[in-house]
């Protein structure tokens, strides 16, 4: 049967198959019968010689049926053709008439599905990137204004400070020049008051002087007054005026005050234009199911489309890995490469018969490297809260600090280069997004209650309709969110207890985690929904911790202790 590679591009609701009396989910689509068809039913319906050569796709593929509408000149005909020299719709009836006579015709149901396509396309890019972007420069807006607020009043603070600054200056100076005016007026007055008793002395003197003269005139003895000497006056004693102070007023201006207190500077430069986050960075166009896209895909993937699980899981071949304690996880590098590190921080790139290529030493992790588009090697240290790169000349370099941020587990996305990194603090949990230059586009924490989706991201993948899967072995889930971040489910196993270890995707959408508690791996569709234990106890299989898949559908996995073995389980 036919499998496309394009994926839905949002979860659904229930849809049971069209054929009567089966209840099964429906998945899938007949194009040219307008059917709803579950799996098992595709395939009879593909089995049948006069349906061999319908086109059956995934149910969010199928070409829309085109509305019913009668002819306006031929009431009981349908209009099913549109003529591309007029651009009307016309019903078979129609094409034999003169005025269209010449003319080429096109199934309208075909335009009819593109452009239902295309405004899907547009619905999706509003619901994904407009309405988040233009909502994101929202809250941009509205912190700077709270922003501003908060400088505003820091200014006013500065000024007043400022101003009570100056004012104890010149509380200071005038106390200081208070202080010196009265020093000087109390020595003036001081001499003035020794000036004045000199001068009461003085004028005592002079008196007392006067009363002897006149005592002496008053006497009757002539005798007496003629041997009396005549008395020296003293000189008037000799006094000082006193030498005041001046003042001279300071000498300033309003300009002079405003260089002491500041000024207030409004910026000349031209505002800054708000950054719009590219739309490539959260809508991938080539992800979009329009229906040109569709059948070019169909054309370059026929042999993936033809792809199914296999009716059993084939073990292909199984080496030793040197150098690591257990595989704790594999990130694939080339076909005949693969990077992998156990728990005790030992990273070795090896080949497929388990030569050592290079071996680097780092913080000990899970899921804590991967390999970009361009064969370059990203890993987390934890330690130091940075993730690194090393490329193909082996020089190892710190790509993106992360902050108080603790980098668990990393993935680098086959559909854009992303980077996918799970992160920890002392109490939260989050999956971040990069760009390709480490810039950061998007935080995933909370669902849509506001409840935290995340304790211990462990192990990271990307689905191939874009969804984040990550294994969280703390809260014992698989937990996965669409790429704008919207929680869409989590699993958390069959019945038992479930520790889930290392996850990845494959080309048909599927999710494989391994499970520490029962020693298996899980196979899940695209939406959560348990399909089958792919390995357990009874393959051989006893503590799976990592899996991959390689582009040739290999399935590589790891398990606690150094033995890698490769799978093949798609067909």
């Amino acid at each position: 049967m036919a499998f496309s590679k394009m994926v839905p591009h949002r979860a659904q609701h229930f849809l049971e198959c069209g054929i009567e009396e089966c209840e099964r989910n429906c998945e899938f689509y007949c194009n040219p019968c307008h059917q709803r068809l579950c799996k098992q039913c595709s395939e009879e319906h593909l089995k049948s010689p006069e349906n061999k050569n319908h086109e059956v796709v995934h149910y969010q593929q199928r070409k829309r049926q085109l509305p019913v509408e009668k002819c306006k000149i031929h009431p009981t005909k349908d209009v099913d053709m549109l003529c591309e020299e007029c651009q009307v719709p016309v019903c078979s009836k129609c094409v034999t008439q003169k005025e269209h006579r010449g003319h080429i015709f096109t199934d309208l149901e075909t335009i009819y599905a593109e452009k239902y396509a295309d405004f899907q396309e547009d619905i999706a890019k509003i619901q994904d990137y407009f309405l988040p972007t233009s909502q994101d420069l929202q809250k941009e807006i509205k912190k700077d204004s709270s922003e501003i607020k908060h400088i505003m009043d820091n200014i006013r603070t500065s000024m007043k400070t400022e101003g009570e600054s100056l004012k104890s200056l010149v509380d200071t100076v005038i106390s200081e020049n208070m202080k010196q005016l009265d020093q000087i007026e109390h020595s003036l007055l001081e001499d003035l008051n020794t000036q004045d008793k000199t001068m009461d002395d003085y004028i005592t003197y002079l008196n007392n002087l006067v009363k002897e003269l006149h005592r002496c005139l008053a006497s009757t003895e002539t005798q007496k007054l003629m041997c009396e000497k005549k008395p020296k006056i003293r000189s008037i004693p000799e006094t000082t005026k006193p030498v005041t102070p001046g003042f001279t007023a300071g000498q300033y201006s309003k300009s002079d005050v405003t260089k002491l207190l500041g000024k207030i500077h409004a910026h000349n430069t031209k505002a800054e234009k708000r950054e719009i986050r590219p739309i490539e960075s959260v809508y991938n166009t080539a992800m979009k199911p329009t229906h040109k896209q569709m059948k070019e895909d169909r054309k370059k993937s026929d042999k993936k489309q033809t792809m199914s699980l296999s009716a059993s899981v084939t073990k292909v071949r199984e080496f030793n890995v040197p150098g690591v304690d257990c595989v704790f996880h594999v990130s694939l590098d080339q076909s005949d490469r693969l990077w992998i590190s156990d728990n005790n921080g030992n990273l070795v790139q090896t080949d497929l018969q388990g030569n050592v290529i290079q071996k680097i030493k780092t913080s000990y992790g899970y899921g804590y490297h991967t390999v970009t588009q361009d064969r370059g090697l990203i890993f987390t240290d934890k330690d130091k809260k940075v993730i690194n790169r090393i490329t193909q000349d082996n020089n190892i370099t710190e790509f993106i600090k992360t902050g108080d941020w603790t980098p668990l587990s990393i993935h680098s996305s086959h559909i854009n280069g992303d980077l996918l990194v799970g992160m920890t603090t002392y109490r939260e949990a989050k999956v971040t997004r990069y760009n390709k230059t480490g810039k950061e586009l998007q935080n995933i924490q909370r669902d849509n209650k506001g409840q935290e989706l995340y304790i211990t991201p462990s192990y990271i993948t990307e689905n191939i309709n874009g969804d984040i899967c990550t294994s969280d072995y703390d809260k014992r889930a698989v937990v996965v969110v669409n790429k704008s971040g919207q929680h869409r489910f989590s699993y958390t196993g069959q019945k038992s207890l479930f520790d889930p270890y290392g996850i990845c995707t494959d080309v048909l959408g599927h999710i494989l985690v391994c499970d520490g508690y029962s020693g298996t791996v899980h196979l899940l569709d695209q939406d959560g929904q348990f399909l089958s234990l792919l390995l357990t106890p009874q393959q051989g299989v006893r503590s799976p911790c990592s899996v991959c898949v390689d582009d040739e559908n290999n399935l590589y996995v790891g398990q606690t202790t150094t033995i890698l073995t490769m799978y093949k389980y798609i067909q």
